[in-house]
């Protein structure tokens, strides 16, 4: 009877808290989601001009593609340096400059004259993305409750989406208009800049890293003791560690096929154009897809969490299996079935499929993925997890820009002499729709089946780590499920007792029994003890 008086006043004592430190953390997470909403927007903004790059530029399909190409290899390279700065900076700070970084990039990219200087300003446009897309994946991942963390990743999706909806509409509404005498889609890169640059200015600004919060003894969660040379080494130990994880592993072999269709898609508003709908029809149609999307990861994650509760070690996968298999015939009927004409009929059919493609196949990153990573490594290394997972995939899926220009134009009879601004242009929609495809249907059904291998790795993946997060998981301040309904921010506190009972085992102990794994250099699968101390 004590004990059950005890429970219910631990949770009568969960409440709103009003303090100075909460009201930093509701603008924190009012900029950080404006951070990544328009950094979804900056990488919208190419794909959606294609059409007017190529012609200003003589690009062909190919070299449109392998701008994306050239921007993930940078973003690549500088992923181990986002890890390092997200694990002794802040990363509030880290997103502020990524941020600015990004916004300078873009502008360049809008003041291009030649495909070279194009090419060279995407590439560095890299590098501001690799440091600020880690930092806000880890931010989101301390922040939220473990049971309610795929919410938390849907909201951050579906803010993000909103983020690709505005870049890819205001490109395309710009692209066939000229601003003070500025080609529409170069002002739309100049403002897109801009407005990035300010968003980082807020950032930097409002924004705070929940580590910086000192506790009783007045220390943070930064460990001011690692220099640059014991930050690489232990880098590369963390990322040894992570790599020999099985579940690792098969989430990014899923990954690189699911993302491929995904990074294929860059092409759609090409290929509208290419049927003959107008600048603001394919705005419309783009939008119905991006806006879809982002309800479905929302949905997702929520969706993930419910089949979580229901079969912990199976209902992730489920679900994540379910939505890349619905693709697939969604996908043949708008590329394949539907007909190449640009009425008004054909742009409704084409808005409603691609409505349910984007609703139905967008929950495996938010309902699968990314709360599993959270669950299978030590806390200190999610942004390592994050950052390794983003730099295979993003480097494989950005192939497949290149692939679909290649298979256009080599296989399919994509011709770009052809490509004289005139529409409809049937015969090289036809051979773009058909490439398309096959970078989209095929990665899709690798993807499907790669997931089965979760079934048996993933329960026992976390179970290694799931005794360090019971005895270490009530953290002061938390992310509840009503703190991510849009205008309210519900920080909550945990009681004294609670917080004494989280405070068992130091954080920098557990690190140290990681640390001690990685440095005994054992390539078996070895389990992370966690030692209480008194």
């Amino acid at each position: 009877m004590e004990h059950a008086d005890e429970e219910r006043g631990a949770v009568n004592s969960i409440k709103p808290v009003k303090s100075d430190w909460d009201k930093k953390l509701f603008w924190t997470l009012i900029v950080v989601n404006l951070a990544g909403i328009m950094e979804r927007a900056d990488e919208a903004l190419l794909p959606a001009v294609y059409r007017e790059v190529g012609l200003s530029l003589h690009a062909s399909p190919t070299k449109l593609g392998t701008l994306t190409l050239l921007r993930s290899v940078v973003q690549v390279l500088c992923f181990p340096l986002a890890s390092y700065l997200s694990i002794t900076h802040n990363r509030a700070n880290i997103i502020a400059i990524g941020a600015i970084m990004w916004a300078i990039a873009t502008f360049f990219v809008g003041a291009s004259t030649s495909y070279l200087m194009i090419a060279v300003a995407r590439s560095l446009n890299g590098i501001g993305l690799a440091l600020v897309i880690p930092a806000i994946d880890s931010l989101v991942a301390d922040a939220a409750h473990a049971k309610k963390r795929g919410l938390a990743f849907g909201w951050l999706q579906f803010t993000g989406s909103l983020g690709s909806v505005f870049g890819t509409v205001f490109a395309l509404l710009l692209a066939g208009t000229t601003v003070f005498g500025i080609a529409g889609w170069r002002a739309s890169f100049y403002i897109i800049g801009a407005a990035s640059a300010l968003v980082g200015f807020l950032v930097y600004q409002f924004a705070v890293d929940p580590r910086s919060k000192k506790d009783e003894s007045g220390k943070d969660g930064y460990d001011k003791t690692i220099t640059p040379s014991s930050a690489l080494k232990q880098t590369v130990k963390e990322a040894i560690y992570v790599i020999k994880i099985p579940t690792f592993r098969a989430i990014v072999l899923q990954g690189v096929a699911g993302s491929f269709p995904w990074a294929a898609l860059t092409f759609a508003s090409m290929w509208l154009e290419l049927i003959g709908f107008s600048h603001n029809v394919t705005a419309a149609i783009v939008g119905i897809f991006s806006v879809s999307s982002a309800i479905g990861g929302l949905l997702g994650g929520r969706l993930g969490d419910l089949a979580a509760r229901a079969f912990p070690n199976a209902g992730r996968v489920m679900l994540a299996q379910f939505s890349s298999g619905i693709g697939i015939p969604f996908g043949a009927i708008v590329l394949l079935v539907l007909p190449y004409k640009s009425s008004t009929i054909s742009g409704v059919e084409h808005g409603v499929i691609l409505f349910l493609t984007g609703l139905l196949m967008s929950w495996c990153a938010t309902g699968t993925n990314k709360p599993i990573f959270a669950e299978i490594v030590p806390e200190k290394m999610r942004t390592s997890i994050y950052a390794l997972d983003r730099s295979f995939e993003s480097l494989l899926a950005s192939f497949a820009p290149t692939v679909v220009g290649l298979l256009a134009q080599h296989v399919f009879g994509y011709v770009s002499s052809s490509q004289n601004g005139q529409t409809p242009d049937v015969r090289n929609a036809k051979a773009l729709g058909k490439a398309l495809f096959v970078a989209y249907g095929i990665p899709f059904v690798a993807c499907c089946l790669l997931y089965s291998i979760l079934y048996w790795t993933y329960p026992r993946d976390r179970a290694r780590v799931q005794p360090m997060y019971e005895q270490h998981q009530g953290t002061i301040h938390g992310t509840t499920e009503d703190s991510l309904k849009p205008g309210y921010c519900g920080i909550v506190e945990v009681n004294a007792k609670q917080e004494e009972a989280t405070q068992a085992i130091p954080l920098t102990e557990i690190q140290g029994e990681v640390t001690d794994t990685l440095e005994s250099g054992s390539s078996k699968e070895t389990a992370i003890n966690v030692i209480p101390t008194k």
